[in-house]
């Protein structure tokens, strides 16, 4: 007997399709299911970038930063609002928010120019979507990427429809290819579900990004899809996979997701390379009894020696 519904992942990627492996640049954006898969790419020390501009949870903030990046946009000092003793800029998360207004200027012009150089180079670019809900400011009619824990009576909260997602999603795509022709998209939904907007209207959120993303997906101009969500709700489906909260994947199901990304997306002969780096990982987490020990002493040495070794012929760097 079977107790499990596994997804069949090898319809969902061509077998010509150009995967990872450690030659491939790697630019991710999306929601803080990204963040799970950038920190897996990190940890096996891929050429990547997670980002630029803070956790984005809808198509719209990832498409406008996109066309801001490819259009060389330059910040200035209306692109930023100050509340609660900070300044902020709508169009990225507030882990970018600084007291000072040129530091964060200068974080934003330094941000968007790395991305107009990372989406140039990228092989791979990866794009989660968290939601289809978003906020406009009344003030200037503008859908932002963060609220920045103003007032919610300055915004208005809308749903946008799959044709609207559809859109954004074609514009995210034709954009990139203008400057970068053979980068591979990989778009995916994030497991996590937002419940503080209803039970109900999570579900019609997740069903309008799915709807929308099928309608554009198309492995011949290399435009594919990973199913994060699906294998959350239909592989997993049990709240021992779930953080306290109910809500986020823990540790355990970020992990199988990550197994199931990787036994489609990364390529078979980085997997001598990527135990190597597992193995020198768990020796720099390791905590010994006695630091000053003779026996510890010499397990630094070799870790050392393997480092240098990966970094002379692999350009690894730990």
């Amino acid at each position: 007997m079977n107790f499990r519904t596994q997804i069949p992942l090898n319809t969902y990627t061509p077998l010509s399709v150009h995967k990872i492996d450690y030659e491939s640049e790697i630019l991710l954006f999306g929601s803080c299911f990204t963040e799970n898969i950038g920190n897996k790419l990190d940890y096996f020390k891929f050429h990547k970038s997670v980002n630029p501009f803070g956790i984005l949870f809808h198509p719209k903030a990832i498409e406008n930063l996109i066309t801001n990046a490819v259009n060389e946009k330059e910040y200035k000092e209306n692109d930023m609002i100050f509340h609660n003793e900070c300044w902020h800029c709508f169009e990225a998360h507030s882990e970018l928010s600084d007291s000072s207004k040129d530091e964060l200027l200068s974080i934003l012009n330094e941000n968007i120019n790395s991305t107009y150089k990372q989406l140039i180079n990228s092989s791979h670019i990866i794009i989660t979507l968290g939601t289809s809900w978003v906020y406009r400011f009344v003030e200037t009619d503008t859908i932002v990427a963060n609220c920045h824990k103003i007032p919610q009576k300055k915004f208005l909260k809308e749903l946008l429809s799959a044709e609207e997602i559809i859109e954004s999603l074609d514009s995210i795509v034709t954009l990139v290819k203008s400057i970068n022709p053979n980068c591979e998209f990989i778009f995916t939904v994030s497991p996590v579900r937002h419940l503080k907007d209803g039970f109900t209207e999570n579900a019609l959120s997740k069903a309008h990004l799915l709807a929308a993303i099928h309608q554009v997906i198309e492995p011949r101009k290399h435009i594919h899809y990973f199913p994060s969500y699906e294998i959350m709700m239909d592989d997993l489906r049990d709240y021992r996979f779930y953080k306290e909260d109910m809500i986020h994947p823990n540790e355990t199901a970020v992990n199988y997701i990550w197994e199931q990304f990787k036994s489609v997306w990364i390529d078979k002969n980085t997997s001598d390379l990527m135990a190597e780096i597992d193995t020198i990982q768990k020796g720099l987490a390791h905590r010994p009894f006695n630091k000053s020990s003779k026996q510890h002493q010499q397990f630094l040495e070799k870790l050392n020696l393997k480092m240098e070794r990966l970094r002379k012929e692999k350009n690894i760097h730990f």
